[in-house]
């Protein structure tokens, strides 16, 4: 007979879907916004369940391009999948839990509860830093104590750069190496945006196993979860709205102050996987945009004061002038002085103070 998956949210089930494409959307309302269900049972209906359940599952394993990733899903005792199929294989093994939300799957036959399994309660194992930071390979004492489930935190997070989660005193943090320039420019980055009245994760220096990394606290838990705005896209097409709308109506202010951030630092890197919502787990709708993260590639293309082309606005235009309308929009809001003696690099701090007198110029 076919698996009967159960896609949950804490305790909620959502939906449940067969592996023939039979399913029955029991909350429509919570719903994965990157996953969508139909509950017609014609042929063509039943395959597109079926590939959506999968590409779905496959969203939560980190991709190819994440350095050490071969090293990672060997460690696990995983295939190199590339298809989604493949991939939402792997997360299965860990019910496809994460540190981003709430979501998890278990088939009908399981006696499993979100208590016995989210990582939120759970600790993570250490043993696995060194695998996701390093790329080196597991102990055999380690290797056969480890389960898929004490690694599902690193398994499922994503970005191309080697990266890790620690748990102390009851806290997550997040390690991320990719060399001496990322490391820096992040902690520089984030520096900088504390001078501003932004939400944001503080990047910290660290030291792991006498390497440097950069060290940030994990914004999400049992209350709040995080939507990429990739994600948010899927959901915009399915339910008669945009991005843009919803980024208007919910968070209009942390939007430009993004603009501003990245353009000042030099941020090319704000991809759709690297800003969202911040989503209330209670409700499942969106409270605001989540706090700005991952500076690891600031203060690149930062060799003219128009900056690159911007990322999250609709319309193609430059950071420069996406970062201008945001001013004119929500003002400057800076609460604190930068200091030139936070530069090591006298080129970048020549271009960092171009740019923010230039907004500060269209802010008086």
């Amino acid at each position: 007979m076919p698996v009967n998956y159960q896609v949950m949210h804490l305790n909620r089930m959502v939906a449940t879907i067969k592996e023939d494409g039979l399913c029955t959307v029991a909350e429509p309302s919570f719903l994965p916004y990157n996953l969508y269900l139909s509950e017609d049972t014609d042929i063509g209906t039943r395959v597109n369940n079926l590939g959506n359940f999968y590409y779905w599952c496959a969203s939560r394993v980190l991709t190819l391009d994440r350095k050490y990733a071969k090293e990672i899903l060997n460690a696990i005792g995983a295939t190199q999948g590339t298809t989604d199929r493949e991939r939402a294989k792997i997360a299965l093994t860990y019910h496809c839990v994460t540190l981003t939300d709430v979501y998890w799957v278990k088939t009908q036959e399981e006696n499993v509860q979100y208590a016995d399994i989210n990582l939120y309660e759970h600790s993570l194992s250490d043993a696995f830093v060194d695998v996701s930071l390093f790329g080196r390979q597991l102990t055999a004492e380690n290797a056969e104590l480890l389960k898929p489930a004490d690694a599902a935190g690193d398994v499922s997070t994503q970005g191309a750069v080697p990266k890790a989660w620690i748990r102390r005193d009851g806290v997550f943090y997040l390690l991320k190496d990719g060399g001496e320039r990322d490391v820096n420019a992040e902690i520089l980055a984030s520096k900088i945006a504390q001078c501003f009245d932004v939400d944001q994760v503080v990047y910290e220096p660290s030291v792991f196993q006498n390497t440097k990394v950069s060290c940030g606290r994990l914004i999400t838990s049992l209350r709040y979860s995080i939507v990429p705005m990739e994600f948010v896209e899927i959901y915009a097409t399915n339910h008669d709205t945009t991005r843009e709308e919803m980024i208007q109506q919910c968070d209009s202010y942390g939007y430009h102050m993004m603009n501003i951030i990245d353009y000042l630092v030099g941020n090319t890197d704000r991809h759709w996987g690297n800003w969202g919502f911040l989503v209330d787990n209670k409700t499942n709708l969106p409270v605001k945009l989540h706090p700005l993260m991952d500076f690891n590639k600031s203060f690149l293309a930062y060799d003219s004061i128009e900056g690159s082309c911007c990322l999250t606005t609709e319309k193609t235009m430059r950071q420069m002038d996406a970062a201008l309308l945001a001013v004119r929009t929500v003002g400057l809001n800076r609460r604190r002085e930068i200091r030139e003696d936070w530069f090591t690099d006298q080129s970048e701090r020549d271009m960092f103070f171009r740019r923010l007198n230039l907004l500060e110029k269209q802010n008086q």
